[in-house]
């Protein structure tokens, strides 16, 4: 089992996809949500969905509880989660990483590391039966307004045995 980092944009996805993370510690070792990717899913407000599934996952992750040490070179090109999420990965020693955005996924592909998604973490999880149906998972996404690649869904639904 792997380690990983996760970006904001793949927390507010996968639970609008399956309504919680309780399931994501099944499928990583340690999970990492750095400081500023608490800091921009707790700009949703309080009780919002993604804070409730972080309190509730809080025994299974490590929340960063101060800043992260940015280099100034990913903040010229990231914003502050995806490049928090790259430093964090970097200074930590994990190579995976979670972020949806492409400009994010190409830099941390630059910088020697693993990169998954939002659909790369579900598929896994409908692979080990913790989800039943990917394709469930993206109609509730894209009833939120989270857009998604027609050919990532296609891709992924077949890989998933669901075409």
């Amino acid at each position: 089992m792997r380690d990983i980092v996760i970006n904001t944009g793949p927390i507010i996805a996968l639970v609008t996809a399956t309504g919680s993370l309780e399931w994501l510690p099944s499928l990583y070792r340690k999970i990492l949500i750095p400081f500023e990717v608490l800091k921009e899913i707790e700009a949703g407000g309080q009780g919002n969905p993604e804070s409730c599934a972080l309190d509730l996952m809080k025994h299974h992750a490590i929340i960063g509880r101060e800043e992260s040490d940015i280099p100034t070179a990913l903040l010229r090109d990231l914003d502050i989660g995806e490049a928090s999420v790259i430093a964090n990965a970097n200074q930590n020693g994990i190579d995976t990483v979670a972020i949806d955005e492409r400009a994010g996924r190409r830099l941390a592909r630059i910088h020697g590391l693993r990169v998954t998604g939002s659909l790369g973490i579900l598929l896994k999880a409908k692979k080990q039966k913790m989800i039943p149906r990917l394709s469930d998972c993206i109609t509730r996404m894209r009833h939120h307004g989270i857009w998604i690649a027609e050919d990532l869904v296609t891709d992924s639904l077949r890989e998933a045995g669901e075409l």
